[in-house]
């Protein structure tokens, strides 16, 4: 069976404190719920989870949806973002099935990147190596008036901004998350096509606004 795998970056930088940060992890949860309801999904999706505050951990690696145990999120430090592309380009070097002539490999996995920060590291660099991997679609998320929509633009597909990092305008990305992959998951499992661009997935919701 090829994957769909799924790479959520999550900041947890001291900014996060509070609000946000139980909004992202209330919003993780609504997303595998809603997800465990769709079968296309549950067959196809495997979800990581990557969090960056003043180091980037991989707290959850590629998991199928009915094995999923969400850990405990906490908000702490300064926004190593750097780190987090760089971690995520061995984790796709390693975890990704690569299709050679005897099998079918993974799907190009969906990447969403949410920051409500700066980056404080060199994410420059992180970038330059997680260009060299077979990368798929990678969306980006600013939350709030703090982040910086400049930098997640040169590095994702798109990118969407929040005006507020609350608990509403959270939710509302993790609902546009949890449609995006239900729609690919269905669309690779029912044409076998893989997703091209940004205009394959549903279109965001209103608090979203798209920058990029």
């Amino acid at each position: 069976m090829r994957r769909l795998p799924v790479y959520l970056l999550l900041d947890t930088s001291g900014s996060m404190t509070g609000e946000p940060i139980e909004a992202v992890k209330n919003g993780v949860q609504m997303m595998l719920h809603s997800l465990r309801q769709n079968p296309q999904a549950i067959e196809t999706a495997y979800v990581s989870i990557i969090t960056f505050d003043s180091q980037a951990n991989q707290i959850i690696p590629l998991t199928d949806l009915a094995s999923f145990q969400m850990l405990d999120l906490k908000a702490s430090g300064t926004t190593s973002l750097g780190a987090a592309l760089s971690l995520l380009a061995d984790k796709m070097q390693s975890e990704i099935i690569k299709t050679t002539t005897e099998q079918k490999g993974d799907w190009k996995p969906l990447t969403f990147i949410m920051t409500d920060g700066i980056p404080t590291d060199n994410w420059q660099t992180g970038y330059q190596k997680l260009k060299s991997v077979n990368k798929g679609l990678i969306v980006g998320c600013a939350a709030g008036q703090g982040a910086d929509d400049a930098v997640l633009k040169q590095i994702t597909e798109a990118t969407v901004r929040l005006d507020n990092a609350d608990s509403e305008s959270i939710s509302k990305f993790f609902q546009w998350v949890t449609a995006s992959i239900s729609t690919t998951s269905t669309k690779v499992e029912t044409t076998g096509v893989e997703l091209a661009g940004i205009d394959q997935l549903p279109p965001p919701p209103s608090e979203l606004v798209i920058v990029a």
